[in-house]
């Protein structure tokens, strides 16, 4: 019988086809010990055994406008801060996942990282335009932040374009720009076009970092301060704009998969089942919060507000509708 991808990833990370979300909970890398800094010949061995084990999977993730060599090219360079560090599921899992958006884990487009002994994929804002590019509805996206001494207007009421104005003094010394006020990101689209401008705040910027960031938070708790909002604020600021925008353009389901699968990993759940089914992993997340939000009330959930697939419901009969016509004939 053929094994679909997912299939194939999940019995190569030991894990069987029909395996809960929380039966693939990546395990503690126990025992394991950080790789020593060894030489360039030691590095290729253990690309060329990674890569014997798992390069027909990742190939086969990969879009079909996406050279394999040079995707495989750059894991080559990633695989040594990996190996030893986390569980060969995750780095396999992390791996793929990044595969199936076609994104670079270059530091530009993407990055896979160590969290907690598992490689995590994490697309950069750079990821989130280029796939906003590939939907062929979106022409150009424009990204900045505002600061003290730059001239901007925001008016939102006034019609697209008239109601954005930013004019950076981009000549000025950093101490005449001032402090960062917000970052903001907007799309021109097919058609000329321009769609609604997202404007983050640094306050709004820090309780999205807050609320939602497993990693900052766990950062934080140990005194690692290490995390992206950390090492990479300005940057996690705009990307936060870039995913507000996704919201107000017209996006493709590869664009909606990688919103999920970033914050799967926020979430502390597997990313490779939200890059392979984004609509379930979706509808989990929304269920899960109802039920948080029920349960902090005391409120029952009505059957209206449950997640419900968009296929859901087509082709039946609106019985109560028609019984209604009936009595009224």
């Amino acid at each position: 019988m053929a094994l679909t991808l997912k299939d194939r990833v999940m019995a190569r990370a030991g894990t069987a086809p029909t395996a809960s979300a929380e039966d693939i909970q990546h395990d503690r890398a126990d025992g394991a010990e950080e790789t020593p800094a060894g030489h360039d010949e030691q590095a290729a061995a253990s690309f060329a055994e990674w890569l014997g084990r798992y390069g027909r999977d990742v190939e086969a993730a990969l879009p079909a406008h996406i050279d394999a060599g040079t995707f495989l090219a750059v894991v080559r360079g990633t695989l040594p801060d990996l190996i030893g560090r986390c569980t060969p599921a995750s780095i396999l899992q992390a791996v793929i996942t990044c595969a199936r958006f076609g994104l670079l884990p270059d530091g530009q487009q993407a990055v896979i990282t160590v969290e907690n002994r598992t490689a995590v994929f994490i697309p950069t804002y750079r990821g989130y335009v280029e796939l906003m590019y590939r939907s062929g509805l979106v022409k150009s996206v424009v990204t900045g932040m505002v600061y003290e001494g730059d001239e901007w207007e925001f008016e939102p009421t006034a019609p697209a374009p008239l109601d954005f104005v930013h004019k950076p003094q981009i000549l000025a010394s950093a101490e005449n720009r001032g402090k960062p006020l917000f970052a903001y990101a907007f799309a021109w689209l097919d058609g000329g076009v321009r769609s609604a401008v997202s404007i983050i705040t640094r306050e709004k910027a820090e309780e999205i970092r807050d609320e939602f960031s497993r990693s900052y938070q766990q950062a934080e708790k140990t005194g690692a301060r290490n995390s992206f909002w950390h090492l990479r604020f300005d940057d996690m600021w705009v990307k936060t704009a870039l995913r507000a925008l996704a919201k107000l353009v017209p996006t493709s389901a590869e664009l909606r998969a990688l919103v999920a699968v970033e914050q799967a990993a926020e979430d502390g759940r597997p990313q490779i089942l939200a890059v392979l089914d984004p609509e379930a992993t979706a509808l989990e997340a929304d269920a899960l919060r109802a039920a948080a939000a029920a349960e902090a009330s005391q409120d029952v959930p009505t059957a209206s507000a449950l997640p419900r697939k968009a296929s859901a419901g087509r082709g039946r009969t609106p019985r109560r509708r028609n019984r209604d016509r009936n009595k009224r004939r």
